[in-house]
């Protein structure tokens, strides 16, 4: 690139090279409480290692190849959350393979529904989750339509003219299987609200973009046995990308991100998973067999089951901030995303562990 020497530091998906990360404030937070035992020596930031679980990876941990760690969930003795009394209709109407920049590949389902006109997405590792209305027969299509808008199985290639049957791809996708599907756990699930800001223009308000990263870090590892991340197009939290810049304005004005919401008159969370939980039904992963869900969130375990727990989480997996896994190597460092990762333990009860 012109203009541009040396080598380009290391940094993180969403942070732009040209806006480097700004160092940490380094204000005290005695107030805060996190179950954090010694009160004379709390620690400078919530970014801090001092915050870091005894069990969480340091700075010499290869986090290529670390494995996420999970709790138990019983969401059946949560206090009742007000669900939809009925789950959406979602149609997922065309799928394609996505090879990525790390190697990885994956499988983008695009969904139309009946309660908004919002293209909702499903990002799918693994070759043993599909989706049942995708796979449907439509009336009057051929076979090349069935494989145009992805209907097919194993993988397509030059010549090939079968959706169904193709031995080519059979034999790839038999050599891919694990061996022992005794000892598979639930498939790993994100529910992902769309972030623009921290996705797109490097924000250093939010982790919404680190939290995106991961998930497909776990989801792509050698030994990952597959997963999902439904990606929801509920900008904001719900609220859409120009309140959420005016939230914004009034963050820079002194307000937390909960506060800001509410005096645009908004909720502070106004974000909804029926959509989700009825795309996580059509690929296949309701019913007793549960899946693991990664999230910080204890509320969005319960909304996600659905109002008859369609789909059923057995573990919880933290998300936990990438400065505080690599004793402060990488990852987030500004005085915004330790505001607001405060507010959400604080005022939004998030686990951060």
């Amino acid at each position: 690139m012109p203009g541009l020497t040396g080598a380009m530091p290391d940094l993180p998906s969403h942070a732009s090279p040209n806006y480097p990360p700004r160092p940490s404030s380094g204000r005290r937070v005695s107030e805060f409480d996190l179950n954090y035992d010694d009160s004379e020596n709390p620690p400078p930031t919530l970014l801090s290692p001092a915050f870091t679980p005894p069990s969480t990876p340091g700075a010499s941990t290869p986090r290529i190849h670390k494995e996420a760690r999970s709790v138990p969930v019983d969401t059946a003795s949560q206090k009742p959350q007000k669900l939809l009394d009925t789950l959406p209709e979602v149609n997922c109407i065309v799928r394609a393979r996505i090879p990525t920049v790390t190697g990885a590949e994956m499988f983008l389902h695009l969904y139309q529904n009946n309660v908004d006109d919002k293209e909702h997405l499903a990002i799918v590792f693994g070759p043993n989750i599909r989706s049942r209305s995708l796979d449907a027969p439509r009336p009057g299509e051929t076979e090349k339509d069935r494989m145009i808008r992805g209907a097919y199985t194993g993988r397509l290639h030059p010549g090939r003219t079968s959706s169904r049957l193709d031995p080519v791809s059979q034999d790839k996708s038999a050599a891919q299987l694990p061996t022992d599907q005794t000892t598979q756990s639930p498939p790993l699930v994100r529910i992902h609200s769309e972030c623009y800001t921290g996705e797109t223009v490097w924000s250093a308000r939010c982790d919404c973009g680190e939290q995106l990263d991961e998930a497909a870090r776990l989801l792509s590892l050698p030994k990952s046995q597959g997963g999902v991340i439904v990606y929801l197009r509920q900008e904001g939290r719900g609220i859409g990308l120009g309140e959420k810049l005016k939230a914004y304005n009034l963050q820079d004005l002194g307000n937390d991100t909960v506060e800001a919401n509410l005096l645009l008159r908004h909720p502070a969370d106004a974000r909804s998973y029926g959509l989700a939980t009825a795309m996580l039904l059509d690929l296949g992963l309701g019913g007793d067999a549960g899946i693991r869900l990664l999230t910080n969130n204890p509320d969005k375990a319960r909304a996600v089951e659905g109002p008859n727990r369609e789909v059923i989480v057995k573990e919880r997996v933290a998300m936990i901030p990438l400065a505080w896994k690599t004793g402060g190597m990488e990852g987030i460092h500004s005085e915004e995303v330790e505001s607001y990762l405060r507010t959400k333990v604080e005022k939004m009860a998030h686990m951060l562990q």
